[in-house]
């Protein structure tokens, strides 16, 4: 017995990485999944996967920073399979990147768009078909970058921190309708949005990765998956309007990032990465 069996799920991001790990993780629990992306062969791909693993699942091409993709994307999931139980909201982009002084505010923008109104619209509209069952579990994506300061991620780290905190007022509001609405902040995972794009290197981020923080290993989409399996599943049943850190140790002490006196910085003065499919 899967521990999400007769469970319906939306992921966004769904099409690589993380997102695509939490997607086949729950489809071999027992959910239907809708699988959300801006990347169209690359979600269709992992929905076909996805029901491989485990119960059908279809894509949907959504931008999750446009109200009316996200209202059609959980429209999908109640024609496809007639309710809402789970939402994920996982989909980012590195965003605007760099010194503060030089950050573009159309970079600024993007990078908001994307990372918290994105995290807003998916709990926006999941309340009313959640509330009709019941009740149903949101799961968001939030970063360490959300919790620490990093140089050169200004946009990303006040992005990731609102994601932190909307969590904690959306839980409140929403618990008396049985709605748990949690986050997770993952550390360094090896995940195409770290580089690369469609050339990533897994290998060579792995290598990377292993020094990144205490426990000596890369942190993999799977961790994240897990994490979201256990915030989305029955066992978290008392677990609202938590922070959940997987990390590998990364926020227990001090990580350097900051530039140094007379240090030139290596970054451009503009910047931006956009979708991880994308070079």
């Amino acid at each position: 017995m899967g521990q999400l069996d007769g469970k319906v799920a939306v992921i966004t991001g769904a099409a690589s990485g993380m997102g695509r790990a939490t997607a086949l993780l729950f489809a071999s629990e027992g959910a239907h999944v809708v699988l959300a992306d801006l990347n169209a062969p690359g979600g269709e791909a992992a929905a076909q996967e996805a029901s491989a693993a485990g119960e059908r699942c279809v894509f949907q091409r959504t931008d999750v920073s446009a109200e009316a993709d996200v209202a059609a994307l959980v429209a999908r999931a109640l024609s496809e399979f007639g309710r809402l139980d789970i939402t994920f909201n996982n989909a980012g982009i590195g965003g605007a990147l760099g010194p503060l002084e030089g950050i573009a505010v159309e970079d600024w923008e993007r990078t908001q768009a994307v990372c918290l109104r994105g995290v807003f619209l998916g709990i926006k509209h999941s309340i009313a078909p959640m509330r009709a069952q019941g009740g149903g579990a949101i799961v968001s994506t939030a970063s360490i970058a959300g919790i620490d300061g990093f140089a050169g991620l200004h946009a990303y780290c006040a992005a990731k921190a609102g994601v932190v905190n909307l969590t904690r007022s959306a839980s409140i509001e929403l618990a008396a309708d049985r709605i748990r609405v949690n986050c997770i902040a993952p550390g360094g995972v090896s995940t195409p949005i770290l580089g690369g794009g469609a050339a990533f290197d897994k290998t060579a981020t792995d290598a990377a990765l292993v020094n990144a923080q205490p426990l000596p290993m890369a942190g993999q989409p799977e961790d994240i998956a897990a994490a979201a399996l256990f915030l989305a599943s029955d066992s978290a049943r008392f677990v609202t309007g938590h922070c959940l850190v997987v990390d590998g140790g990364a926020t227990a002490g001090a990580v350097a990032t900051a530039r140094r006196p007379g240090q030139e910085t290596t970054r451009p003065q503009r910047s931006f990465a956009g979708p991880s499919f994308e070079i």
